[in-house]
C-alpha cells in the first residue's frame, strides 16, 4: 500500500473525519465531537512524535523514558474510561505488569534488537492492546456491578465474601473485552492484513518473515490482553477501582473483606457461606 503525501491526502483525511462526525451526529450516537477531537489529537501527537522520533530512538535511555510515558498516558486513558475517581490510576497495573516484562524478555532473548526503533513500536503495540482491554473490561465490570447492585447486596446478606459476590457478576461481561483481539487473531490473513505484516513487506522483508513477525505480535497481544482483563476484573471486584456512586459500605468491604459485620453473622459464617455458594470463585 503506497500512499502519496500531498494535498489529496489531507483532503481525504478531513473528509473522513467530517463524514464520521456527521454520521454520529445524525444517528445521535453522541460521539461526533469525540471523533473530531480524536482526529485532531492524533494529528498533533503524531506530528510531534514524527519530529522527535529520530532523537529518541538513538538513545536507549530516552526510548525507555518514552515507553514509561506510554504507560502513564495509557493508564490515564483507561482509568478515565472506567471511572471519574482517582482509583482509575490502578489501571496502570494491568497495563504495565505484562507488556514491559514481555518486551524485556524479547530483548534478552534476542527476538527484538535492543534499540529504540525496535523497542518503542513493540512496547507501543502491547501497551495499546492492554489499554483497550483494561478499559473495556473495567468499564463493563463496573457497569454490571452498578446495574445489578441488588444482587451483590443480596449475596452479601447471605454471607458471601464481597470480592466473590462481585466477581461472579462482573466476570462474564468483562471477559467480552477479549472478543476483538480473539477475532483479530482468528481472522488474520482472511479478513485483514495487519499493520506489522504490511509494514515489513514495504520495508523489504519476505512474506514468510512478515508473517512470522505478525503472528508473534498477535499471540503476544492475546496473552497480554488476557492477563490485563483478569487483573482489571480483580481490581474492580476488590474495590481498588471503583466509582464514587457506589455505596461506600460495599466498596470498603470489597477492599477489606469481612471488615464490616452484619447482624446475625460473623466472619466464619461468611467464609462457609462463600465456600458453599461458590465453585471456582477465585481466579488468582
Amino acid at each position: 500500500m503506497n500512499i502519496v503525501i500531498g494535498p489529496a491526502l489531507a483532503v481525504a483525511m478531513v473528509v473522513a473525519v467530517l463524514l464520521g462526525a456527521a454520521v454520529a451526529w445524525a444517528a445521535r450516537l453522541g460521539t461526533s465531537r469525540a471523533t473530531v477531537t480524536a482526529a485532531l489529537r492524533a494529528t498533533l501527537q503524531l506530528g510531534v512524535v514524527s519530529l522527535l522520533i529520530g532523537g529518541i530512538v538513538g538513545s536507549f535511555a530516552l526510548s525507555a523514558l518514552f515507553v514509561a510515558v506510554m504507560v502513564v498516558v495509557a493508564a490515564r486513558t483507561a482509568g478515565r474510561r472506567m471511572t471519574g475517581s482517582a482509583s482509575g490510576w490502578w489501571a496502570a497495573l494491568p497495563i504495565a505488569v505484562t507488556p514491559l516484562p514481555v518486551v524485556g524478555a524479547l530483548v534478552l532473548a534476542g527476538v527484538v534488537p535492543p534499540n529504540g526503533i525496535s523497542v518503542i513500536p513493540t512496547a507501543g503495540i502491547l501497551i495499546g492492546g492492554t489499554m483497550t482491554a483494561t478499559a473495556l473490561a473495567g468499564k463493563r465490570a463496573l457497569d454490571e456491578l452498578e446495574a445489578r447492585r441488588g444482587e451483590v447486596e443480596a449475596a452479601l446478606s447471605l454471607g458471601f465474601v464481597a470480592r466473590d459476590a462481585a466477581i461472579e457478576i462482573a466476570r462474564p461481561s468483562a471477559a467480552s473485552a477479549l472478543v476483538p483481539v480473539t477475532d483479530q487473531t482468528r481472522t488474520v490473513g482472511l479478513v485483514t492484513l495487519p499493520g506489522a505484516f504490511v509494514g515489513m513487506l514495504l520495508g523489504g522483508a519476505s512474506p514468510v518473515e512478515a508473517g512470522a513477525v505478525q503472528l508473534l505480535v498477535l499471540v503476544l497481544l492475546l496473552a497480554v490482553e488476557t492477563v490485563a482483563v483478569a487483573l482489571a476484573v480483580e481490581l474492580v471486584c476488590r474495590g481498588r477501582i471503583h466509582r464514587d456512586t457506589e455505596p461506600a459500605a460495599i466498596r470498603t468491604e470489597r477492599a477489606h473483606p469481612r471488615v464490616l459485620q452484619r447482624s446475625g453473622r460473623n466472619s466464619s459464617s461468611k467464609t462457609s457461606g462463600a465456600d458453599a455458594g461458590l465453585t471456582g470463585g477465585s481466579t488468582m
